[in-house]
């Protein structure tokens, strides 16, 4: 399946996931446990227009990353707004950062879930670890 993500999604995705990267290591460690760090690492590269995601395992992988972006980007935006002021230029910006990660996000989570949803209707079961992992979805 084919995550759709325009330029402003994908700009706010590289961008935060360098943020969080490259970040304060104490907040970003707070933020973002090793395993999400390693996954939105293993996400950037990948960060230059839409994704292809052919299983279920790939498209919860790219959510974990996903979210841990959404989240540095959420008190990044927070930080901003306090130390300025909510109509400041940066605080904006920040914010249709945050926004636009967050989109992301939960189209991904309707993604899963459509996913989820398919695997058990072929299937007949509750999708196991093994289906989660080879169930393959053509773009």
């Amino acid at each position: 399946m084919i995550l759709r993500c325009n330029y402003e999604e994908v700009r706010a995705l590289r961008s935060g996931a360098r943020s969080l990267l490259g970040g304060d290591v104490s907040a970003a460690t707070v933020l973002a446990p090793s395993q999400s760090r390693a996954r939105v690492e293993a996400l950037l590269p990948q960060l230059d227009g839409d994704l292809s995601l052919m299983t279920l395992h790939e498209v919860r992988g790219v959510a974990s990353a996903v979210h841990a972006i959404v989240e540095s980007l959420r008190a990044e935006m927070e930080a901003v707004v306090l130390a300025t002021h909510a109509a400041d230029e940066s605080a904006v910006a920040a914010y249709f950062d945050f926004a636009h990660a967050l989109t992301v996000e939960f189209r991904l989570q309707e993604m899963a879930g459509e996913m989820k949803a398919l695997i058990e209707l072929v299937t007949g079961e509750v999708p196991d670890e093994a289906a989660i992992r080879s169930f393959r979805f053509p773009d």
